[in-house]
């Protein structure tokens, strides 16, 4: 059974993960072992759970502990639940709880790029992509549209940040995903193209292939590309791919921002599932 501990005192150093902590700390706190996360919202909570995330404590809003908190405080067994009303809880946070819960959980161990690409068919791969907005969101379109994983650069804002998971509606946690490892030696498309995926590379040039080329929809296994917000794929990353694509603009339009071009890409290049 979880233990419910009211809050009374602000300085309770179980209380540094949720309001003294940086995320960027958190994920660091036990090195060289995982660290933690925060996950917020009932159902990002929930499909962290369902993953095998496992869970170190919960804060909650008074309201919400017989409401949407119930099914997640039983299912987390014998850990301390802090509570407290919603006024004190955005004065401890510093911000307004999506429906009142947080829970601080250990970070899962991630699988090795070789491992995540053993079997997948059509994988998303992100170079610095550093807004925790645009992660979720490209994660909830790749979940939902047909990819089988995400790779990320060591210069992408972490998944597992609190605003990221919620924007992706805990998507984080049901599509696997892992970091490329930082070799000077070798390009990270060429690992690609030694795990046997045709690369394609999202980019602004107008020698690029039409994003319905039956090439692309033919590869057996096909990396898609996608740079950082504004300045987009490095130059060597664009020439190092098969194929450079980009989505055909109206009214003067230059270009989609990045998560938005993701879905689009994930659409006509992903692997549809039916209804």
């Amino acid at each position: 059974m979880p233990t419910i501990i009211e809050i009374t005192d602000f300085n309770a150093p179980e209380l540094d993960i949720y309001a003294r902590l940086k995320e960027s700390q958190l994920l660091h706190l036990f090195e060289p072992a995982p660290g933690l996360f925060i996950a917020e919202s009932p159902k990002v909570i929930e499909r962290a759970l369902n993953s095998g995330c496992i869970p170190l404590s919960i804060l909650v809003e008074h309201d919400q502990i017989e409401k949407e908190a119930k099914e997640i405080i039983a299912r987390c067994g014998d850990i301390p639940v802090f509570t407290a009303p919603f006024d004190i809880l955005t004065k401890l946070t510093g911000f307004q709880l999506t429906r009142g819960l947080l829970c601080a959980m250990h970070r899962p161990a991630l699988p090795t790029v070789e491992e995540l690409c053993q079997s997948a068919r059509r994988i998303v791969v992100l170079e610095n992509v550093m807004n925790p907005t645009n992660i979720g969101a490209i994660f909830r379109s790749a979940a939902a549209l047909g990819m089988d994983a995400v790779l990320l650069t060591n210069g992408c804002s972490d998944p597992l940040y609190r605003r990221a998971s919620r924007v992706s509606m805990g998507t984080v946690f049901q599509i696997p995903w892992t970091y490329l490892p930082a070799n000077k030696e070798t390009s990270y498309i060429t690992t690609l193209k030694r795990l046997g995926f045709t690369t394609t590379a999202m980019a602004l040039k107008n020698d690029s292939a039409a994003i319905d080329d039956p090439r692309l929809a033919a590869a057996e296994k096909l990396a898609i590309v996608l740079g950082t917000e504004g300045d987009g794929l490095a130059d060597s990353t664009i020439a190092a791919c098969d194929y450079t694509v980009m989505i055909p603009m109206a009214h003067g339009v230059d270009s989609l921002n990045v998560a938005a071009a993701s879905a689009v890409a994930f659409w006509e290049l992903g692997v549809h599932y039916s209804l």
